[in-house]
């Protein structure tokens, strides 16, 4: 269990609720999920599937209904033909993780992730014997990484490479050029790639690409998908993998162990949030847009501070280098002076040193507020 690490975010989550229940007005910018409603047309879905008596057990792969609408809006949206027998249905998107990792990692197998990254990539990855190995992402080139550095990180171990675009935490996407040279080294060094999508109806600017839709990856690729930001679904739970049969198979087996299935009602539910209107999705959007402008300006305005734009997701990731304390203890003191919580980059590993990580799921007025108690509490430093 010591090899198994945590996810700051619902750690400060809990640490703003009691400060909270002091009295104080915190504004939170620590958790990453959608501040909007699920769409009421998912929500009956949800209910009518209830009232149907769809409240049992299902096959553990997936209700046969929905993985047929997953294939098929997955090879409407990547470019590439999938069968529902390559759709695993699970509670949220974390279980392909964890299960991906468990059916193609032994001892000693090298796996190469994004830093700064999800956490929950390495936690993995550690607990079951594997040996992480760190990809930085580089703030200089959009939080993407350099080639020369993921050359440099494959080993004859290699086993697997995590992609995660647009990513958490810092919102940067990866170029199709990027994708074609992943493809040829996964290719040439004989690794399977984890993709983590979960964001990628979340981008303000061009087309989603996926390293799945380039000639020769479907066979050597594992989807992340879910419906958790796209629609607003965080606490229903649903998320599910693409992959070759095979591992599908053993991801399925692994589900069966685990958990049995993922509610029968939920995935009713998902049905109707990939069939039904869109509108819902492109509102958020939309809005996120607003948010990440008056967000990246404001932090660009205050003394000390500097953030890119991301391009997708609904994180920023300033650089405070330029201030004169650890990005830990910014974070403890924008929480304890400012009322704001937030992440230091080092809770996405070593490579987030000297950032900060905000979530702009929060409304306008909250972020301006957020804004000027940050900038206060920055210039007392």
């Amino acid at each position: 269990m010591s090899r198994l690490g945590t996810e700051s975010a619902f750690e400060v989550l809990a640490k703003a609720k009691q400060l909270e229940a002091q009295g104080k007005d915190i504004i939170h910018m620590e958790i990453g999920q959608p501040d909007f409603p699920t769409p009421i047309n998912i929500i009956e879905a949800a209910y009518k599937a209830m009232k149907d008596g769809h409240t049992g057990y299902c096959p553990s792969a997936g209700v046969p209904e929905f993985r047929e609408v997953v294939a098929q809006h997955i090879t409407e949206m990547r470019g590439v033909t999938i069968h529902p027998d390559e759709v695993t249905v699970t509670p949220g998107a974390k279980p392909i993780i964890f299960f991906t990792i468990l059916a193609l990692i032994d001892e000693g197998d090298e796996v190469i992730y994004p830093e700064p990254g999800f956490p929950v990539y390495e936690s993995v990855i550690d607990f079951i014997g594997g040996k992480a190995v760190p990809l930085h992402l580089r703030e200089e080139v959009g939080f993407r990484f350099r080639l020369e550095d993921l050359e440099a990180a494959i080993s004859d171990r290699t086993k697997l490479l995590i992609l995660n675009s647009p990513q958490n935490p810092t919102g940067g996407t990866l170029t199709p050029e990027d994708l074609e040279a992943i493809a040829e080294l996964a290719q040439k060094h004989n690794f399977y790639v984890l993709t983590d999508e979960v964001y990628s109806r979340i981008l303000y600017e061009g087309k989603h690409d996926s390293i799945l839709s380039l000639p020769g990856m479907k066979e050597r690729t594992i989807l992340i998908e879910g419906h958790s930001k796209t629609y607003a679904m965080t606490g229903w739970r649903l998320g599910y993998g693409i992959a070759p049969q095979a591992i599908a198979d053993k991801i399925t087996r692994l589900t069966i162990n685990s958990n049995s299935c993922t509610a029968t009602f939920t995935q009713l539910a998902g049905i109707e949030a990939l069939t039904g209107p869109q509108t819902s999705v492109t509102q958020m959007v939309s809005e996120f847009q607003k948010r990440r402008d008056a967000i990246v300006d404001g932090l660009n305005a205050i003394e000390g501070v500097s953030c890119i734009k991301p391009l997708g997701a609904f994180y920023v990731f300033p650089n405070v280098t330029q201030l004169p304390i650890s990005c830990e203890a910014l974070a403890d003191y924008l929480m304890e002076e400012a009322d704001v919580a937030l992440l230091p980059g080092t809770s996405f590993g070593k490579y987030g040193d000297g950032y900060l990580r905000l979530s702009y799921a929060n409304s306008l007025d909250n972020i301006q507020e957020a804004l000027g108690r940050m900038e206060t509490a920055i210039s007392k430093l």
